[in-house]
Order: C-alpha cells, then sequence, then structure tokens
C-alpha cells in the first residue's frame, strides 16, 4: 500500500560485495524514502521499497542515497504503475 502523498513505488535490486549485505542495509536505514528492505537468497542481495511523489525522487534515491554507498556492485530498479494486483 502506497503511503498518503505518494505516487510512486519502485523496487531497488542491489548487489554487494561479499559479506557486506548488513552494511549496506543498515545504511540505508533512516531514508526517508525507503519503505522496506529485505535480504534476498540468489542473484541478488538486498531489495528495498522505494515511495517518492515523483520519478526524480526515486532517480535521488537510488543514484545519491543507494549506487554511491562504497559496497554496492549494481543495481537493478523496477518501477511500478497502475494499482496493486491484490487491491492495495
Amino acid at each position: 500500500m502506497i503511503r498518503s502523498g505518494f505516487e510512486l513505488k519502485a523496487y531497488v535490486l542491489i548487489n554487494t560485495e561479499l559479506g557486506r549485505e548488513s552494511e549496506v542495509t543498515e545504511a540505508l536505514r533512516g531514508v526517508k524514502e525507503i519503505t522496506a528492505i529485505y535480504s534476498l537468497y540468489g542473484v541478488y542481495d538486498v531489495i528495498v521499497e522505494v515511495e517518492a511523489e515523483t520519478m526524480d525522487e526515486v532517480k535521488e534515491v537510488v543514484f545519491n542515497h543507494i549506487r554511491r554507498l562504497g559496497h554496492v556492485r549494481n543495481t537493478m530498479t523496477l518501477i511500478t504503475y497502475g494499482e496493486s494486483m491484490d487491491g492495495d
């Protein structure tokens, strides 16, 4: 469910340097647009949920708060559109 005042929701898949997942997740706590952070098993190490009012705000979070972290190797950003399939 998108919080009041937010128009966009994005998911950012993150690859970290080996063993640095917890440092990356800790560095992202407190970024107000990041509403959830999960560790993953598989190709990516971490996924974050971003809620923002504009695409520029999403880009700000990805480029300035996620990709600039020292232990982030690469990212993939998925922007949602429309309403949630489950009605949220």
